[in-house]
């Protein structure tokens, strides 16, 4: 069968092209995904042989880098959206990646008061405030309890904050959803700490706070301490690096990112929130009303295309490529994801990559045959809770055009005739 015969023979699912999520293991099972793709022709085996197959390569490096050929790198911004000068304001490029999970050198980073450079000796974290035995906690000593190794993303609530605006960002996609990663995390349960601490009935809330020179402070609900929450150690298998806490930080799986402080050095037993800095100056949600909502910190179910992005431009025309991107939710489960070619008029069930996790980045996937025509390319989101993504216009009617955090609409590329992207709001 030709590649033309055996394109007019796939039935589309959803206007505009969308195929069967299935198409992919389909092709494979009759000989392959190449009829369904861009052809590449082969050139004769043993002519004109490269450098590298002529003489011994270099040797092993005590920690490994990337090919010199794929130097992919964070795009790094170091003015705040709001205006505030801050050092270190760097951002995931999505756009150069797949899987689900981050290297380590490329996760996002937000940090308001720089980088400590912390001796792991002489620093220790002391749980204090309404609790029977104050405790004080060494790195070392931690090594000693029993560790838990969990997958969860982790994101700032002020991901994707310039979409906010009038019109679409001109910018590749680290610019607007680069403030979010995905990572395995190993560490100690903050429930074994606080029991061994003993907390007082009176005590509901924990004050957390860093070992950066700006002291950093977050309320974190109790509830939400003894379920979940864990001194993070350890990141993809190695110990923090600095920029994400070195030697130890919160982790408060499916809250916004600023609730997991890094450089952690104290956690307070209180009877209330801190009304801290950080949970009213920032990181609270205005509202059409003028009034802002605090502590609104679990993160809402979201989704973004990663490719076909901005960053490309498609190749050719009548030819099936894959769309895929990433989906994630502060409240569990990836349960399904949907992609449309024609601004929402239309959607089809896209296939999610194994193993689904709680609290984790999920990559779904679906072919599209592209005619050539304009498109507009979209993804939105279901949780496990039956959460679904909304589009922009109803996130503006129930949040106003004023808001900063917590953007989490539909996103859209168009797509034009020659296969130019850009990013859209439709």
């Amino acid at each position: 069968m030709s590649e033309r015969d055996l394109m007019d023979s796939l039935p589309p699912v959803a206007a505009n092209g969308l195929l069967d999520r299935r198409l992919f293991m389909k092709s494979i099972a009759a000989g392959g995904v190449g009829a369904l793709t861009v052809p590449v022709l082969a050139d004769p085996v043993g002519k004109d042989q490269p450098s590298w197959l002529l003489a011994p390569g270099q040797g092993a490096q005590g920690y490994g880098t990337p090919s010199r050929h794929e130097q992919l790198v964070r795009w790094i911004k170091p003015q705040w959206p709001l205006g505030a000068t801050i050092q270190g304001l760097a951002f995931t490029p999505h756009q150069g990646l797949t899987g689900t999970y981050t290297p380590s050198g490329l996760h996002f980073e937000v940090n308001h008061h720089g980088i400590p450079d912390i001796d792991p000796n002489l620093h220790s974290l002391v749980i204090h405030g309404m609790v029977d035995r104050p405790l004080k906690f060494t790195v070392e000593s931690l090594d000693y309890y029993p560790t838990l190794t969990r997958s969860h993303f982790l994101e700032c609530s002020g991901n994707s904050g310039a979409l906010w605006a009038d019109e679409p960002i001109d910018a590749l996609l680290d610019q607007t959803h680069g403030l979010l990663s995905g990572s395995e995390w190993t560490g100690v349960s903050l429930a074994t700490l606080l029991d061994e601490a003993g907390v007082q009935a009176e005590g509901k809330w924990i004050i957390a706070e860093g070992a950066d020179s700006g002291s950093l402070s977050r309320s974190i609900p109790m509830e939400k301490a003894m379920d979940d929450s864990f001194i993070a150690l350890y990141q993809n298998g190695e110990r923090l690096r600095p920029g994400q806490g070195y030697p130890m930080r919160l982790f408060n799986p499916g809250f916004e990112g600023n609730t997991s402080v890094k450089w952690l050095r104290s956690l307070r037993v209180t009877d209330r929130p801190a009304m801290t800095k950080f949970e009213t100056a920032n990181y609270t949600d205005l509202m059409p009303d003028g009034k802002a909502l605090q502590f609104s910190l679990k993160l809402e179910v979201k989704s973004v295309i990663t490719r076909p992005s901005n960053a490309t431009v498609l190749p050719k025309k009548n030819a099936v490529y894959e769309v895929t991107g990433l989906a994630w939710s502060g409240s569990g489960r990836i349960r399904k994801v949907e992609v449309s070619a024609d601004g929402g008029a239309t959607w089809a069930e896209a296939e999610l990559q194994g193993p689904v996790l709680p609290i984790m980045l999920t990559r779904f996937r679906l072919p599209w045959r592209w005619d050539g025509s304009p498109a507009i390319l979209q993804s939105r989101a279901t949780d496990e809770t039956g959460r679904l993504q909304p589009t922009r216009t109803q996130l503006l009617d129930a949040r106003g055009k004023h808001g900063h955090y917590h953007y989490h609409a539909i996103h859209s590329w168009s797509v034009d005739e020659n296969g130019g992207i850009a990013h859209v709001y439709a």
